[in-house]
């Protein structure tokens, strides 16, 4: 039971508080589409793989397993990437590039003033460029506030990770607007 009365307590996560304040919600996921999904070099199962890792890091249980599961939608990995993610990656091929940016991530998690002008050049000698290094520190301090808004509320969440797979599915192939 969430903190809060929402107006439809079935549904999950931020699913319910974005259906409580829609003119909170609308810019929350138009900034969700964005980053996840607009134009990047960054595919957007990287870019789900950093928002899941993120969330994994905050202990956001319906942030991981659901964006997780939107990454192995993109990667069409199955649902084994959910866990993988909380491993750090060890089964699940993955460029120097996305570990270098998803260390940066890790320091952004912590607090953004971790990242160390280290970190950004080695990223950099992995390939990344200025906007990839933008995306991951914003995707990353954007799931904090995503984690927290869902956790503070303290919504509910499916526990196993097939519950989430036809939400990863919407998620990745129809976007986030469409809650």
């Amino acid at each position: 039971m969430a903190h809060i009365k929402l107006l439809n307590e079935e549904l999950p996560g931020i699913v319910g508080l974005l259906n409580y304040r829609p003119e909170t919600g609308k810019p929350l996921t138009d900034l969700a589409e964005v980053l996840l999904r607009g134009p990047s070099t960054l595919t957007s199962g990287e870019r789900e793989i950093i928002a899941a890792s993120v969330s994994y890091w905050n202990g956001c249980h319906f942030c991981h397993t659901s964006h997780a599961a939107a990454a192995a939608a993109h990667l069409k990995s199955g649902l084994s990437l959910i866990d993988d993610i909380k491993a750090g990656l060890p089964e699940t091929p993955v460029s120097d590039k996305l570990r270098a940016l998803l260390h940066i991530a890790h320091q952004v998690q912590r607090n953004g003033k971790n990242v160390t002008d280290e970190d950004i050049e080695f990223a950099r000698e992995q390939g990344a460029t200025d906007n990839e290094l933008h995306d991951t520190v914003l995707i990353a301090a954007a799931f904090c506030m995503y984690n927290r808004y869902v956790d503070g509320l303290g919504t509910w969440a499916p526990g196993p990770n097939e519950a989430y797979a036809e939400m990863g599915e919407r998620m990745a192939h129809v976007g986030y607007g469409k809650f």
